[in-house]
C-alpha cells in the first residue's frame, strides 16, 4: 500500500452522549484524515438521539470553518447502533468508508499504514486488549463471534470493531438487518463476493469519560432477535450471488 495518499476517505462518527469526548474525538479525526485523505476527506456525524448536551456542543463546532467537510446526522431519538450505521454509510462519498466510535477508544494513528485499500479488501481491526470490558460483555463478544462462524460462515477475530470498506462494494449491498448485526452482514455478503479480510490488531483504549453504552440490554435483545433473521438473508443472498467456479 502506498505512502502517498490517492483515495478519498469518509469517516463516519457514531455518538450517543458524548458532550465531553465529542469535540476531542472530531478534532482527532480531522488531524488524521489531513494525512489519509487526497482529495481532503469528509467526517459523517451521527448522533444518535443523544440526551446530553452533544448536540449543543456539536452545533458549536460546525459553526468552526475549519469543519465544514462534517455532515450532520442529528436522530431525534436513539434509534440503535444499527440504524446510526445505515444513516453514516448511506451518506459517505468517499473511495475508503470506516465507521469509529465517539468514545475516543479506537486508536486513529492505526488507520495511517493504510492510506490506499486495494479494491475488494476489508480492513478489520480487531481488538488485543479489552481489559476495559466486563465479564458479560467478553462473554457476549465471544458468542457473537461463534455464532457468525457456525451459522453465516463469518470468520472475523472482531466483527464488532473498526472496519474500513470499499464505498462503491458498500452501496452496491442492499441491506436488511438494522440492529448491530448489520457488520455481520456487511462482511459475511462481502466475503462472498470475493473480498478479503485484512485483519490488523488494534489497541483498545480506555475511556476518559463517560461510560460505555455497547451492552445495553436493548441492543442485546435486537441483535437476538435479528439472527434467525440474519441467516435467512445471508442464506438469500447466496443464493442470488452463487459463485461459479
Amino acid at each position: 500500500m502506498s505512502e502517498v495518499a490517492n483515495q478519498s476517505w469518509s469517516i463516519v462518527v457514531l455518538c450517543y452522549n458524548e458532550a465531553e469526548n465529542i469535540k476531542r474525538v472530531l478534532q482527532d479525526v480531522q488531524d488524521k484524515l489531513a494525512i489519509l485523505s487526497n482529495p481532503k476527506g469528509e467526517i459523517i456525524l451521527v448522533n444518535d438521539g443523544s440526551s446530553d448536551d452533544s448536540d449543543v456542543v456539536i452545533q458549536e463546532l460546525l459553526k468552526v470553518p475549519a469543519n465544514k467537510n462534517i455532515k450532520y446526522v442529528h436522530h431525534q431519538v436513539n434509534l440503535g447502533i444499527g440504524k446510526a450505521l445505515h444513516s453514516g454509510y448511506g451518506q459517505a462519498s468517499g473511495d475508503n468508508v470506516v465507521m469509529v466510535p465517539g468514545d475516543g477508544q479506537f486508536d486513529l494513528e492505526e488507520l495511517i499504514p493504510y492510506k490506499n485499500i486495494p479494491q475488494k479488501t476489508i480492513l478489520a481491526f480487531y481488538r488485543v486488549e479489552n481489559t476495559t470490558y466486563t465479564l458479560s460483555r467478553n462473554i457476549l463478544s465471544s458468542f457473537n463471534n461463534v455464532l457468525n462462524w457456525l451459522f453465516i460462515g463469518l470468520k472475523l477475530k472482531d466483527v464488532n470493531w473498526v472496519k474500513v470498506y470499499k464505498n462503491n462494494a458498500l452501496q452496491d449491498l442492499s441491506l436488511e438487518i438494522s440492529s448491530s448485526l448489520v457488520e455481520s452482514e456487511i462482511c459475511s455478503k462481502l466475503i462472498h463476493l470475493g473480498h478479503e479480510a485484512l485483519e490488523v490488531e488494534s489497541r483498545y483504549l480506555p475511556r476518559q469519560t463517560g461510560e460505555s453504552k455497547g451492552a445495553s440490554w436493548a441492543i442485546i435483545k435486537q441483535a437476538i432477535i435479528d439472527i434467525p433473521i440474519l441467516i435467512i438473508v445471508f442464506r438469500r443472498f447466496k443464493k442470488k450471488n452463487r459463485i461459479r467456479t
